[in-house]
């Protein structure tokens, strides 16, 4: 075989492992992740490509104690019914499709803990489980420029999927969470970031709990046939 086809097929077969590999990590182990570790992910991240190299994301990493009273501030504010305090227009709605993924999605996750279904309770009481950053040790916040707009905000959505992917290389597990974006102003008061900056997402991460059953199942993905249309004439 030529050498550089086989250097190809590694590549993309290291690609698809890690990609396949990857999930949302609902449970992790208290164990802290080295500072230099931590900065390989966001160094490897920085080169997503992004509108005119503009590079948009700023990264806040929430660890230790600071992380544990963010935490605290964010779990009492979702806790007490308070939210929606977006800076982006989340999903006005889900149908035909995009619905039944997501019902797939949920109701994989309830099965698995035992919730049982139309247990709104129990809906809710996991929900929140996302401010408690799933017991992650750290707590990654990004934020983009205001006035680069929705395109900017789409330049941190590949850096998110690069600083998950450089993280599952690494070892780590990590969740990317739009549920933190829902108390935007929180965020921004906290950690007093200007008045130009919007809040994207948050992703937490660490050591995954391998032997926790909420990270035994998997989400399916739905075909090339369904997603893409080849115009060739």
């Amino acid at each position: 075989m030529d050498a550089k086809v086989s250097q190809t097929q590694d590549r993309i077969g290291v690609l698809e492992e890690l990609l396949n590999e990857r999930y949302s990590v609902r449970a992790f182990l208290p164990k802290q992740v080295d500072r230099a570790t931590i900065e390989h992910v966001l160094a490897t991240a920085q080169r997503t490509a992004s509108w005119c190299n503009s590079q948009p994301w700023q990264v806040i990493i929430a660890s230790g104690a600071a992380k544990e009273r963010f935490r605290q501030l964010i779990y009492k504010e979702a806790s007490g019914g308070l939210g929606d305090d977006y800076d982006f227009t989340p999903p006005r709605e889900y149908a035909g499709v995009y619905l039944e993924r997501r019902r797939e999605s949920g109701f994989q996750l309830y099965n698995t803990l035992g919730i049982t279904r139309g247990d709104r309770s129990a809906y809710a009481k996991q929900a929140l489980e996302n401010y408690n950053f799933f017991g992650a040790p750290h707590v990654a916040i990004i934020h983009t420029n205001e006035p680069l707009g929705i395109y900017g905000a789409i330049d941190c959505g590949a850096y998110v999927s690069n600083f998950m992917l450089a993280a599952q290389a690494l070892g780590l597990g990590t969740i990317p969470q739009a549920a933190l974006a829902r108390h935007s102003g929180l965020i921004r008061r906290h950690f007093n970031l200007p008045d130009d900056r919007r809040v994207v997402c948050g992703i937490s991460f660490g050591y995954a709990d391998d032997a926790h059953k909420v990270n035994s199942y998997r989400t399916s993905r739905a075909s090339v046939a369904d997603t893409a249309t080849f115009a060739d004439e």
